[in-house]
This record gives structure tokens, C-alpha cells and sequence, in this order.
């Protein structure tokens, strides 16, 4: 059963790409905000799209692995456009909802002690489309090279 998990490289293709994406997220940081911040290896939100990566990598490796024609291949392509419009689409909305909701938090804690109000709300959670867009082609990279250099 180990042995199973450990070799399918469907798996390994998708969790290399999320670790891709994650790196290629500090590294962003690191050119835009020259400095080393290591929580966005571990962190939701910003560029590229780590949830984009990891589908996108899943569909394109059952799709090289077990052809294009298959139920695998449209099963985990539509589970990858449904994540990549979530990621885009819903969980967007909530980044702007958290920002104004942070904005009214603090125009009360101006008028409250801050021990009555609670802590400030996560706003990066979902991704630009562009972001997405960039996500999906790490993870589409990822799983070609990765069956190409190793086979199919």
C-alpha cells in the first residue's frame, strides 16, 4: 500500500507543483518586497496559484498517463476548472469582503478599547484570475516535463 502511494506519480506530480508554486511565492515576495517571508510557503492566496498548480497538474498527468480520451482525465479536468473558478471567482470575493470588514474594525477600534473587537480578518485567501491563469501553467509544466523526462 506504502509502496503504491510513495510511486504514483500522479501524486507526485501534483505535490511537486504545489511545492513549485509555493517557492516561486516567495520568491515573488522576495523581488517585490526584498525580503526572505517564509510564511508564503505555507499560505493561501497570492502568485501563482498553488490550488490552480495542483489541479492542473493532476489533470494533465492523468491525462498523459491514462490517455485524454478517459473518465480519469474528464473527471479531475472538471475538478480543476471548478477549483481555478473558485480560487478566482468566490474565494476573490472574500478577499474585498475581508477588506472592508477590516476597514470598519478599525474605525471602531478607534472608538472601543481593542479588547472588544475581534482580531483582523485574513484578506489574501483567493487569487486574481491572472494568478490562476499562471497557477494552472505551472502545474501544466510540472507534469509534462516531469512524464517526459521520466516516461509515460
Amino acid at each position: 500500500m506504502w509502496y503504491e502511494l510513495l510511486t504514483n506519480k500522479a501524486l507526485l506530480i501534483s505535490g511537486s507543483a504545489w511545492v513549485v508554486a509555493q517557492l516561486l511565492k516567495v520568491l515573488v515576495v522576495i523581488i517585490r518586497e526584498r525580503k526572505v517571508d517564509w510564511r508564503y510557503f505555507v499560505s493561501s492566496g497570492g502568485m501563482p496559484s498553488s490550488h490552480s498548480a495542483v489541479v492542473s497538474a493532476l489533470a494533465t498527468a492523468v491525462g498523459l498517463i491514462l490517455g485524454l480520451g478517459s473518465v480519469a482525465f474528464a473527471i479531475t479536468t472538471i475538478l480543476a476548472l471548478v477549483v481555478m473558478y473558485d480560487a478566482a471567482g468566490v474565494r476573490q470575493s472574500v478577499d474585498k469582503q475581508s477588506a472592508i470588514l477590516n476597514q470598519i474594525m478599525e474605525e471602531l477600534r478607534m472608538k472601543r478599547p481593542i479588547g472588544e473587537l475581534e482580531r483582523t480578518l485574513r484578506e489574501f485567501i483567493g487569487h486574481t484570475p491572472f494568478q490562476v491563469v499562471i497557477g494552472a501553467f505551472v502545474g501544466i509544466l510540472i507534469a509534462w516535463g516531469w512524464l517526459m523526462l521520466t516516461g509515460v
